[in-house]
């Protein structure tokens, strides 16, 4: 697997978790719009963190 695609897999399955983890159904609420957005945000931090240096070294 490419690194774009790990990204990819990472990003899509932190915003399933935080969905999944977010749902209530045993309340008989489902997922919120509030739960919708923190998934995105997941997903937007996860795909930005895991993005690779630029290979040059720090001075």
């Amino acid at each position: 697997m490419n690194n774009k695609g790990l990204r990819t897999f990472l990003s899509v399955g932190a915003a399933v978790a935080v969905v999944f983890f977010g749902s209530r159904p045993e309340d008989g609420g489902g997922v919120t719009n509030a739960v919708l957005v923190l998934a995105a945000a997941a997903g937007v931090l996860v795909w930005f963190l895991t993005k690779p240096g630029t290979g040059k070294p720090v001075s």
